[in-house]
């Protein structure tokens, strides 16, 4: 699959990486159909956020269709249209069940004060992102939302 990948500060660069696969039962693997670029990727881009390494897919903002759900996935089915929010979170810890989603240690090894977050860096917990073809999108059930089918990709998209 083709993915927009950190070269360094100041280089990126399209390039091809493996499809992501599914690693746990509650991940789902999300064909994207649209990425928006954030002012937080300059931050990237500039290399000032720590442990951005050499490959890193960019984008925590994207929407999609289901492409792939593993087995404990209950509220998503392939085909589905999903708007995937920036933050990745477990829903079920103490921070999760306070709304701070951001702060849910159980996506990030590297947490001391933030959760995990798509595209943006190891120091969020490595996740790639969605500016990529393809991207693999762990707790399933509780981070994408669906999209109503009257609501435009476009308009989706600026929701995430």
């Amino acid at each position: 699959m083709r993915a927009m990948v950190y070269r360094g500060p100041y280089k990126i660069r399209m390039e091809e990486k493996e499809r992501p696969a599914v690693e746990h039962p509650n991940d789902a693997i999300v064909r994207v159909q649209l990425a928006a670029i954030c002012g937080s990727d300059l931050h990237l881009y500039h290399g000032m956020m720590p442990d951005t390494r050499i490959g890193h897919t960019f984008g925590h903002e994207f929407i999609g269709v289901v492409d792939e759900a593993g087995s404990s996935v209950q509220n998503l089915a392939v085909g589905d249209r999903v708007m995937v929010p920036f933050n990745i979170f477990c829903g079920t810890c103490w921070y999760c069940a306070r709304g701070l989603y951001s702060n849910c240690h159980n996506v990030n090894p590297n947490a001391t004060a933030v959760g995990g977050i798509y595209g943006y860096s190891h120091t969020t917990g490595g996740y790639d992102g969605g500016q990529a073809e393809y991207v693999r999108v762990p707790f399933a059930d509780v981070g994408p939302s669906k999209i109503p089918d009257w609501m435009a990709d476009e308009d989706a998209v600026l929701l995430t």
